[in-house]
Formats: C-alpha cells, structure tokens, sequence
C-alpha cells in the first residue's frame, strides 16, 4: 500500500517539534517506539505505519494547540478515536503526529426536555443508550463495534449500524459538531436545535474522515424506545432467495427497524461462537425486526411471514420476549469476531448497491471465490444494501494477502457496476482509495479536493487517504491566460 514519501525536513526538525508538543500537551506526548506500537494500525491490521509522535490531548485547547504546531512547522496530523476502523483511516504516517483523542472521553450534558445529548469524541456509541436507558431513551446508530468505537469516529466515517434503515445513520442522529481546524482555530456548526439554514457544513464535516478538521465534541439526538420491538428469524435454501424477500419486504411498504443477513458461513461461525438459536441446515439467515405500537407490530410480523413464505422461506420463527429478541441480535453483531474462529485472517469490506442488485451481487461473488481460491462469508445491512463480505484468507500464506485484495477491489468495482458505490460505513481510508477513479471522474475528484482546499490548503489532515492523487491546490485553481488575454473576457467580472 503506498503512503506519501516521509518530509525529510519533518523528520530532522524531531526534537524541536517534540519540545513544542511536551509543553503544549504536558504528559500526553509519546515518542518511545515500544509505547507507540499500539497505534500503528487501525482495525485494517494488514497496514502498519510507526507514527512519528502520539500526542493524546485532555480537552480541546490542547487539539487547538497542537493543529496550531503543526500548521505552523508543516506537520501533517492524523485524527484517531478507538482504532476500530476498518479501512485504514487512521493508519499513522512516518513523519506526522497521530492526534488521539480517547481522552475526551466525558459526556457533558444531558437534555431530556430537547431530546439531546453533548459528549466529547472519546465516549463511546454504546454509553450514550446506557446513559439515557433508565429514561427510556436511546441513541438510534448501533455499528457492531459500538461497545468500542467512539463518536468522533462514528462522525467522521458516518457510521451506521443495524438499526440505520429505519431510523438513519450518523448524519441523522446528531444536531451539533464542534471541530478543531488546521490554523487551530474552534468552530461550532448546528446546537440543540433541529436544520439550520444555509449550507450544510455539518453533512460536510460528517464523514469527512478526518480530512477537514479535529472533532470535539458533538450533540446527538435521542430517540425514546418503541413501545413493543419483535425480532423475525426466516431462513432460506439459497441466498438469492433472501435477497429477493429483502426486496419483496421493502416493495410492499415495511420499512422494518432493522433487517440483516448471513450466508451459511456466517450463520455456523455466528452459532457456534454465541449459541444465538440460529438454525443450521439453511443457506442464508434474515433477521427482520420490527418495532412501534404493539397492534402494528402484529400486523407486520404477520406481513413479513407471508412475504417469505412466498418466496420460499423454509424456516420462519418470531422472538417471543425480550431476551430472545436481543439473542438474535447479538449472534449477528458478534458475527465479525466469531468468523475470526474459522479462519486464520479475514478482509472485511465495505460497499453499497441497489436492492434489486443483491441476487446479481451474491451469485458474482460465488464466482469470485473460484476464481481467486478463497472463501467469502456475507453478513450485511440487508434492507439498505450495505454489504459487508468477509474475505477468509491466511496471512502466512504466500500470496493469500494479494488474493485478498484483489477479491475486495472485484467486489467493491462490481457494486459501483450494478449502480452502487464503494462504501457505506466504513470509510475510504487507504483500503477503497485507489478505487475512487472507478466511481468518480477526474471533475468529480477535482471538486472533491477544491473542498478539502478550502479547509486544509496545505493538505496537513490525514493524507494518502481517500483521494488516489494530490494535487496542490494552486492547481486546483489555475487559469489559463493566452496572449494577455483571460478566457470569455466578454464575461463581467467584479
């Protein structure tokens, strides 16, 4: 994977940049290589880079400080929450300063009356629902990892989750942001309050992967919980035919509050690791849940039973409490750790295509595996075509890391294909970066890049992410001048 070549004028100037740093953040500065290790990769753990420095700020005015340093000494700085990311985001650089954050890790307020809650970017996804859940509030993006990914890092990738059909993804779940820019400077764009007029800096800011500024502290809408929520497991001999049930539901007018599925590898992995009551001898597993008043809920469990008794369901069975419901749930949200028991390494990817592309998709990647020799295990967000396919492989292996790679760029190249995009969740980082050409054209990254300009004109946060080429942005701008003369000089200009 290549990264931008290290400055030698960066690394020389070290020891002063260090000084810098050690009286600007005391005690929260880490230079020794043996206590830097833990931060040379990111839940992408096929790519390692050793940071030039680890500075771990306690509160704002230090990431100010620091973004102020490094502005001023031409230091590029890299965010990073919990590590969890799986595309490379927060993969360090040889010659910048690995900004983390674990330590604004407080929630500041909460505000039952305006539904809302302000917490540093350190706190996790999960404290916010157990903060509230005595009041019966809840926060609505639940990504597998939530018991460790943090806020900051849900807003810069937009994470989702299972539940983010229905109730939406990062981006519709928070009202406010403070952010840290590059010249140091503390902004803050929306509050408590619902949309704000003008442009939407906010949906900028939000999955911007560190690209444009240092968040801080962010407020996020609460939800109360639904009065009745009621899992459905239906299982299916093949997976095309839960894909075109996943279709079905959606076309008939049931937006559930969540609905996943797992291929027969995942569902074995999944059983044998938690004991989640999932049934063996089918190919593909949905799990659809569906929550609101009680009445609706009957209604639509009843629905979605003769939906995929229509195509074919083989299997059909309805939680009957609460426990059983959460059952359900947390074999798939243990479904990446556990295909972790079955093989040695796997690549987990991430992209997005259209609903009605998922039977297609599937028999594809059955292709794939002949192809390239190795197996792949589905788990995804079936009801917003978020695929997520476990590529099993086996580092020590020559060759089998290549495979890997090359099985992932024909799945995420297949779902920009089928009208879909390279990512959903997780990010561009490095993983999907070189594969931006494949979505994108050279005026769509051009613009991409003039926005990132804007806000970072020396490309100092987080490069070699996301954009396949730099261009400095001098020429993003350039215009030509022929023989004195400007293009269309008919044109008034002010």
């Amino acid at each position: 994977m290549r990264m931008p070549e290290p400055d030698a004028r960066v690394l020389a100037s070290r020891a002063a940049l260090l000084a810098r740093l050690r009286e600007a953040v005391p005690g929260g500065v880490i230079a020794e290589d043996s206590a830097m290790r833990p931060f040379e990769t990111d839940g992408l753990t096929a790519y390692r880079q050793m940071p030039l420095v680890v500075v771990l700020p306690s509160d704002t005015q230090q990431v100010a400080a620091v973004c102020r340093i490094a502005r001023e000494m031409g230091v590029k700085v890299v965010p990073r929450g919990a590590g969890t990311g799986l595309s490379g985001g927060a993969l360090p650089l040889a010659d910048g300063i690995l900004l983390g954050l674990s330590k604004l890790n407080r929630i500041l307020d909460i505000d039952y009356d305006n539904r809302a809650v302000t917490v540093q970017p350190g706190v996790t996804n999960l404290a916010i629902s157990q903060a509230v859940a005595s009041r019966g509030f809840y926060y609505a993006p639940d990504p597998s990892s939530q018991i460790a990914c943090t806020i900051g890092g849900n807003v810069a990738e937009n994470s989702g989750g299972v539940h983010c059909l229905k109730y939406g993804v990062t981006a519709n779940n928070i009202l406010g942001i403070e952010f840290v820019t590059i010249d140091g400077d503390i902004l803050r764009l929306g509050g408590k309050h619902l949309d704000s007029e003008g442009y939407d800096l906010m949906g900028v800011l939000t999955g911007s992967e560190g690209l444009l500024g240092v968040v801080t502290e962010v407020t996020v809408r609460i939800l109360q919980k639904p009065e009745t929520a009621r899992a459905v497991l239906v299982g299916f001999d093949s997976s095309e035919k839960a894909g075109d049930t996943v279709a079905a539901i959606i076309a008939a007018g049931i937006i559930p509050g969540g609905m996943e599925m797992m291929d027969k590898p995942a569902i074995h992995a999944a059983e044998d690791f938690l004991n989640a009551g999932y049934p063996l001898d089918v190919e593909a597993l949905l799990i659809v849940e569906l929550d609101g008043p009680a009445a609706e809920v009957d209604h639509l469990i009843a629905e979605v039973e003769r939906i995929a008794l229509a195509n074919d369901a083989v299997s059909c069975r309805v939680s009957q409490s609460e426990e059983e419901r959460l059952a359900f749930w947390a074999g798939r949200k243990a479904a990446f750790p556990a295909v972790g028991r079955i093989s040695p390494d796997y690549m987990c990817m991430d992209g997005t295509i259209p609903r009605k592309a998922l039977p297609i998709v599937l028999r594809r990647m059955q292709d794939f595996e002949k192809e390239y020799g190795l197996k792949i295990a589905n788990v995804f967000h079936a009801g917003d075509g978020n695929l997520h396919p476990l590529i099993l492989f086996d580092a020590n292996q020559e060759g089998q890391l290549e495979a890997a790679e090359k099985v992932g760029a024909a799945i995420l190249k297949l779902c920009v294909e089928v009208g879909g995009v390279l990512t959903g969740e997780h990010g561009v980082g490095i993983e999907k970066r070189d594969l931006m050409d494949d979505q994108f054209g050279e005026a769509d990254l051009a613009q991409q890049m003039r926005l990132k300009c804007a806000f970072d004109p020396d490309h100092l946060l987080n490069p070699g992410k996301v954009f396949p080429q730099l261009h400095r942005c001098a020429e993003l701008g350039k215009m030509v001048v022929h023989k004195g003369n400007l293009p269309f000089p008919d044109i008034p200009r002010f």
